[in-house]
C-alpha cells in the first residue's frame, strides 16, 4: 500500500550520547530515517541529545530538538510539536524504552500520536523475558532451558536445583548486556545476579543456562505490514556463544553452516518475525550445537540495532531507510531497490565477497581494566573490512582496527614465552586471535587443540594457518595485503616467487600491491548496478589483477 495518508509529522528519537554498545550506529540508522521520510515530503521532528551527531544537522529534519531523552522532556516537546507519529524502532534501547514508556502511560494515545514501526505488545513479547519465553514455546522454536525471576531467592534456587553453575545472567529491557554476565562461581552467581535485578528498569531478570561452545549466528530479518517477510544478511560470530556479539569477530555471510542448518536458522527468524508482526527490522541471534543440528534462540531485538548498520553496510541493503517507509505504509514489493533501481527491496541481497567485523577495545585508555570478555559487551567500537577470501578481510580489518600491527603477528605476543602464548589461547579475551596465530606459528599447539580450548570452529582455525603457510613460503614477505582467495598448499608453492607466478614481482615488496576494485551490489552482479559501491582487494589466485569493476563502471558511466 502507498503511504499512510494520515501521516503528515514524524517524531523520531535518536539513540543520545555515544556508550559501550550504542554508538554511532544509531546516528546512521536515524540519518537514512530522516532522509528517507523527508524524501517523502513528510514533516519530520527529531529529538536527541547528543549533538555531535549527522542527524542533529538542520538540514536532515525541520525541527530539531537537542534535549536530555528524558520522559518528561519528550512529552513537553509533543505537547509542543503536535506531532502525529512517533517513529521508536530507530533509536536504539533509548528511543524503545521512552517510546514503550509514552505509550504504557496512555500519554501518546491522549495526544493522538500513533506509534510506528512496533506496537507496545510487540515490543513486550521480544523484550520481557518471560513473555519471549512463552511466545518461542508457542511457536515451537526451543530456548535455552531458563526461568524470569524478579528476587534474588529465586534465582538462587533455581541455579542450584534446577540447571547448576554455570549459567548466565540477562537483565530485562537494558543494553549492550548491562548488568549481565557469566556465572562460574557462587561469588560471580551472587554479585551478578544483585547486579543484573538492580540494573533492569523492570528489576526483571532471566536466569538461563550457560551453552558456552555452541556456534552464535545472528540474521537480520525485514517484514512489511502485508506479512512480507525477506532475510537481509546472515552474520556469524567466530567466538562461540559466551562472548557478546559486539566483542566477538564476526564474519558476514555464514561460512561454516550446511545448507540445512543455514535453511533451519532462516526459517527460525522468519517464523519469529512473523509472530512479533514487526513492522520494519527485526534481530534475530540462535545458538547452534556445532555436533548436531539442535539450536535455540538466545534473543530477539525488535528494532534497528548494531549488526543493522554492519549488515546494511555489508550488503547495501539500506535496512534502515527501508524500515522507515514501511513504518509509514509502503510494503517492500513497493520499495525500490535503491542500488539497482531496477529490482524491489522484496529481494534479498546476495553477497560474492566476505566482510569482516573487528571489534575496537578500549584497554590502550583503561590499562588496569580486565581484558576478559563475556556477556556484557566492553567494545567501543569496530571496523569492517571487505576481501574476495575470509584470509583477506580478516587482514584488512586487522589494519584498520588502528592495533599498531599490518598481519596477526602481534608485535607484544612475539617476544613472549611459549608458555604465555598457551595461556593467554585458553583466556576469553580480546586478544585472543593474535595468541591463536603465535601457537600455530610456533607449532605450540594444533588445530584440534586449540579448538578443543577455545570451541571456535576448525574452519576460521585452518584459515589462520593459511595466513602463516603463505607469510613462511614468502608469498605476504611480512606483508598481509596480498593474502588471495582459496589458496591451497599446492598454490602457496607457486605463488612463493611473486604475484605474477615465476618472477618475483615490485608490488611483493609493498604493503598495498596494486589493487583491482570489486562492487558491492546487492545482487552479485546479476542487474546492472546504478549507485554500487566498491572494495579494494589484491590480485587473483591465478596472479592476475582481475577484473577493475569500479574501472567498468566508470566507463559505462561515460560512455
Amino acid at each position: 500500500m502507498p503511504l499512510n495518508k494520515n501521516i503528515h509529522k514524524v517524531m523520531v528519537i535518536g539513540s543520545g550520547p555515544i556508550i559501550i554498545g550504542q554508538a554511532a550506529e544509531f546516528d546512521y540508522a536515524g540519518n537514512q530515517a530522516c532522509r528517507a521520510l523527508k524524501s517523502l515530503g513528510l514533516e519530520v521532528c527529531l529529538v536527541n541529545s547528543n549533538p555531535a551527531t549527522l542527524m542533529t544537522d538542520k538540514s536532515m529534519a525541520d525541527e530539531i530538538y537537542i534535549e536530555p531523552l528524558t520522559l518528561r522532556t519528550v512529552e513537553r516537546i509533543i505537547e509542543k510539536e503536535k506531532p502525529d507519529s512517533l517513529l521508536s524502532t530507530l533509536g536504539g534501547q533509548t528511543g524503545l524504552t521512552l517510546s514503550m514508556e509514552l505509550a504504557k502511560s496512555g500519554f501518546l494515545e491522549a495526544h493522538n500520536v500513533q506509534l510506528l514501526g512496533a506496537v507496545p505488545e510487540t515490543i513486550d513479547k521480544a523484550e520481557d523475558r518471560q513473555m519471549f519465553k512463552d511466545m518461542m514455546e508457542k511457536i515451537g522454536e526451543p530456548v535455552i532451558p531458563s526461568k524470569v525471576v524478579t528476587t534474588y531467592e529465586d534465582a538462587i534456587d533455581f541455579v542450584h536445583n534446577e540447571i547448576g553453575l554455570p549459567a548466565i545472567i540477562r537483565p530485562a529491557f537494558t543494553l549492550g548486556g548491562t548488568g549481565g554476565g557469566i556465572c562460574r562461581t557462587e561469588a560471580e552467581l551472587d554479585e551478578i545476579v544483585h547486579n543484573g535485578l538492580h540494573r533492569s528498569p523492570i528489576h526483571q531478570i532471566l536466569v538461563e543456562k550457560c551453552i558456552s561452545g555452541w556456534k552464535e549466528v545472528e540474521f537480520e530479518v525485514m517484514r512489511d505490514s502485508t506479512g512480507n517477510v525477506i532475510t537481509v544478511c546472515s552474520m556469524e560470530n567466530v567466538d562461540p556463544v559466551g562472548v557478546h556479539t559486539g566483542d566477538s569477530i564476526v564474519v558476514a555471510p555464514t561460512l561454516t553452516l550446511a545448507d540445512k542448518e543455514y535453511q533451519m536458522l532462516r526459517t527460525a527468524a522468519l517464523n519469529i518475525i512473523s509472530e512479533l508482526k514487526i513492522e520494519g527490522g527485526c534481530n534475530c541471534q540462535f545458538a547452534l550445537n556445532p555436533d548436531s543440528f539442535e539450536y535455540a534462540v538466545i534473543e530477539v531485538n525488535p528494532r534497528v540495532s548494531r549488526s543493522s548498520a554492519l549488515a546494511s553496510k555489508a550488503t547495501g541493503y539500506p535496512i534502515a531507510k527501508v524500515a522507515a517507509l514501511i513504518a509509514v505504509g509502503f510494503t517492500l514489493d513497493e520499495i525500490p531497490n535503491f542500488v539497482t533501481k531496477k529490482t524491489k527491496a522484496c529481494f534479498e541481497p546476495v553477497l560474492d565477497y566476505v566482510v569482516v567485523k573487528m571489534p575496537k577495545f578500549p584497554f590502550d585508555k583503561f590499562v588496569y581494566a580486565a581484558r576478559k570478555l563475556g556477556t556484557q559487551m566492553k567494545a567501543t567500537g569496530e571496523v569492517m573490512a571487505i576481501g574476495q577470501s575470509f584470509e583477506e578481510a580478516l587482514l584488512k580489518a586487522v589494519r584498520g582496527a588502528e592495533l599498531k600491527t599490518s598481519s596477526l603477528d602481534l608485535p607484544a605476543f612475539a617476544r613472549e614465552s611459549d608458555d604465555k602464548i598457551k595461556t593467554i589461547v585458553g583466556q576469553c579475551t580480546d586478544q585472543r586471535i593474535f595468541a591463536i596465530y603465535q601457537a600455530l606459528k610456533r607449532g605450540l599447539m594444533t588445530v584440534e587443540q586449540i579448538h578443543d580450548i577455545t570451541k571456535i570452529d576448525r574452519w576460521f582455525l585452518w584459515k589462520v594457518e593459511n595466513i602463516i603457510k603463505m607469510e613462511t613460503a614468502g608469498v605476504l614477505g611480512g606483508k598481509s595485503a596480498k593474502l588471495m582467495n582459496h589458496l591451497g598448499e599446492g598454490e602457496v608453492e607457486t605463488r612463493a616467487a611473486g604475484c605474477n607466478g615465476g618472477e618475483t614481482s615490485p608490488a611483493s615488496t609493498l604493503l598495498y600491491p596494486p589493487a583491482s576494485f570489486k562492487m558491492v551490489d546487492t545482487c552479485a552482479g546479476e542487474f546492472a548496478a546504478e549507485t554500487p559501491y566498491f572494495y579494494s582487494t589484491s590480485c587473483e589466485p591465478d596472479g592476475s589483477i582481475g577484473e577493475n569493476e569500479a574501472e567498468a563502471y566508470l566507463e559505462e558511466m561515460h560512455s
